[in-house]
């Protein structure tokens, strides 16, 4: 791996770092405000809304300063953020940071994504999902250190501080080895309607995302209310769906897709996700709830970064825009259906709630079969 593709590399797993660092300290920091989980709800919802808002701003200023500028800029200011937290007051100066932490997060991840598809014209290989291979990676390590802090009592200004810190200088370290190609990045349009074939990709993004956001919600739960397993196996099928997503990403899709091409790849993924549902919700088993739950992430692994590097290929949009515009759509997935599943639960059990991940896996087939050849 050359400096360059390593630079992309670092950036991809720092991002992840952060994000799983946070994640992973939710319940403390909720505690030390004493926020009840509507509080907690809000701000998670102002996170969401920074990345919604930041989506189509990125890919302007992308276009405008470059990929390179505006990854660097944001992670640290991400970290910045992350070592800001511990010292907030008021749940309402939390929802402002974390609104700026979801404005800056998109804006590195569009940054991100349009470093790794430069990676893929240099290379002629198809490389988005092993970066978001080490993204997911970088998650499981971002929440193993937080497990281990909070296991060892380390307070949470020490353990965001360190994170911060690693964070920031690595994004430094990186700046002089990621690319700055202003003939690819600054080609087409800043703004304009996703054309027929970004709109397809875009509804893609939306059953994917859709789908993956339903299991990161909901699949412990699922495990403890519908497949009801002994306590210290609760967990498993969320950590059986992750390990098959970054398994998947890392090991196993560039091989596939080089050889078998995008269509047929997003096509077998609306497959998985189907087969993963379907036997979760026909078999609450233990067992094959386990094996539903590693087919879904099988496929879902590969939604998100094959459509990403193909909306960065767009002859309409400028590569940082096209994504935005792809990730845009997605992302309305996300904000939807997992509290749709919430009111289904309510209403018919979470079991078959989870019919909704069946159909969104037929969208996904269905769109998919729309790609060109």
């Amino acid at each position: 791996m050359n400096g360059k593709n390593f630079a992309v590399s670092s950036m991809f797993f720092i991002l992840g770092l952060c994000f799983g660092s946070w994640s992973s300290r939710i319940a403390t920091i909720r505690d030390g405000l004493s926020m009840s989980d509507s509080m907690l709800g809000s701000v998670l919802l102002a996170m969401t809304s920074g990345l919604l808002i930041s989506l189509p701003v990125s890919g302007w200023a992308i276009t405008r300063f470059g990929s390179r500028t505006v990854g660097v800029f944001t992670i640290i200011t991400i970290a910045a953020l992350l070592a800001l937290v511990p010292f907030v007051s008021s749940v309402s100066q939390l929802a402002v940071v974390m609104f700026v932490f979801g404005f800056s997060y998109s804006a590195v991840n569009v940054s991100n994504n349009t470093q790794a598809s430069i990676v893929e014209k240099f290379s002629g290989e198809t490389r988005l999902p092993f970066f978001h291979g080490l993204w997911g990676l970088a998650g499981f390590a971002g929440a193993g250190i937080g497990a281990l802090t909070i296991g060892q009592g380390i307070s949470l200004s020490l353990h965001f501080g360190l994170i911060s810190t690693v964070a920031a200088i690595s994004a430094l370290a990186c700046w002089r080895f990621l690319y700055n190609e202003p003939s690819l990045e600054q080609t087409g349009r800043a703004f304009a309607a996703p054309d027929r074939s970004l709109l397809n990709y875009g509804l893609i993004a939306f059953f994917g995302m859709a789908c993956e956001s339903i299991m990161y919600d909901w699949s412990t739960v699922y495990f403890q209310d519908v497949v009801s397993p002994d306590q210290r196996y609760v967990g498993i099928g969320f950590a059986v769906f992750m390990g098959a997503m970054t398994v998947g990403r890392l090991f196993i899709l560039n091989s596939f897709v080089n050889r078998f091409g995008m269509r047929k790849t997003l096509q077998w993924s609306g497959i998985f996700i189907l087969a993963g549902f379907g036997t979760a919700i026909l078999f609450p088993s233990l067992v094959l709830s386990a094996i539903g739950f590693c087919l879904a992430g099988l496929g879902i692994c590969g939604v998100i970064p094959l459509v990403a590097g193909a909306a960065a290929r767009s002859s309409t949009m400028a590569p940082s825009s096209a994504i935005a515009s792809v990730l845009t759509i997605g992302f309305a997935g996300l904000l939807i259906f997992p509290p749709l599943v919430g009111f289904l639960s309510d209403a018919v059990g979470l079991r078959y709630a989870f019919l909704v991940g069946v159909f969104l896996a037929i969208g996904t087939i269905y769109r998919a079969s729309k790609i060109p050849e």
